[in-house]
């Protein structure tokens, strides 16, 4: 990772640390738009996150799609819910016709415009609060010049997400293949989420103590805690890969190998902790909703082993 990359991990890191406590996550979920729009700001103006992907011609950043990873890995660590995702998913695919709208491409890289990709018209990422709308098929970028919004009920409380209808539509060009890159900016959120689970986790097998002996301290809880850090850095290894080459084959590995780590991390957190792990006051429930949710978002896991069946068979 080059140091401007580990520059950016850190800052990003000191802003979660500082305004995204498991407090300020609930209450940035609970409000009207779903998100913590003054943390929004600093992202975008001390960071640069919604810039990040968008060439420095255009008024970006003119970093790659792996700076965008780091920033939503370590947004993902503390479930914090911001309209990143989304936005950089528009502005890909804005950036993939041959004439950028500039105009558009600058409202997202400010952060005073937000924007989202519909995969499924029933389940669109702060699809309730995007100004930039845009449908990717498979074949074709669509943009949505007006829809209406509905507002999902969801397991996952960080994560917003709507219903949207289609009205006025603009076609775009082809599609890039922006299904994939979801893909793998999704498993970075996963990775970032599944470590901090596991973290947790072992801190609080740490603090457990029973029968006189903090519970960490026993081996059967040693070995299980040693597969799952075997298992988050396996599948962030696959990860990475993906974000540094991407296509159909590494998006549908990311996707398996971080839905499986953080599905399998998040289970064991719940039982490591016990009875208090599915109570409303203990953030395990909130990664446990999560890994759960993620793993249906952008298609279930059987859809990307169908995806790697048809490119070994």
């Amino acid at each position: 990772m080059s140091e401007e990359r580990d520059l950016l991990r850190d800052t990003v890191a000191a802003l979660v640390d500082k305004h995204a406590s498991s407090e300020a996550v609930r209450s940035a979920a609970a409000s009207e738009r779903g998100y913590d729009e003054a943390l929004w700001t600093m992202l975008c103006e001390q960071v640069g996150a919604a810039a990040l992907v968008i060439p420095e011609e255009l008024g970006g950043a003119g970093g790659e799609l792996a700076d965008a990873a780091v920033v939503l890995e370590e947004l993902g660590k503390a479930l914090v819910p911001t309209p990143l995702l989304g936005t950089t998913l528009a502005e890909l695919a804005l950036l993939s016709v041959p004439e950028p709208d500039a105009e558009l491409l600058e409202g997202l890289a400010e952060g005073s415009a937000i924007g989202t990709v519909v995969f499924d018209p029933g389940h669109v990422i702060n699809g309730d609060v995007a100004d930039v709308v845009i449908a990717a098929d498979g074949e074709t970028l669509t943009r949505w010049t007006s829809f209406s919004a509905t507002p999902a009920v969801t397991m996952d409380i960080t994560r917003r997400l709507a219903a949207l209808e289609v009205g006025e539509t603009v076609p775009l060009g082809a599609d890039p293949g922006l299904a994939d890159l979801a893909a793998i900016l999704l498993a970075a959120e996963q990775i970032g989420a599944a470590s901090k689970c596991l973290d947790l986790t072992v801190q609080y097998t740490k603090d457990r103590v029973q029968f006189g002996r903090p519970i960490g301290s026993f081996q059967a809880l040693k070995h299980r805690m040693s597969d799952l850090y075997v298992a988050v850095q396996s599948a962030k290894a696959v990860v990475d890969e993906a974000v540094a080459d991407p296509s159909p084959t590494s998006a549908a590995l990311a996707r398996l190998a971080a839905s499986e780590a953080f599905s399998k991390v998040a289970a064991e957190a719940v039982q490591m902790h016990g009875g208090i792990a599915i109570t409303w006051e203990s953030d395990i429930q909130l990664y446990f909703k999560r890994a759960h949710g993620s793993a249906q978002l952008l298609g279930a896991p059987r859809e990307q082993l169908r995806s790697l069946e048809s490119e070994v068979f």
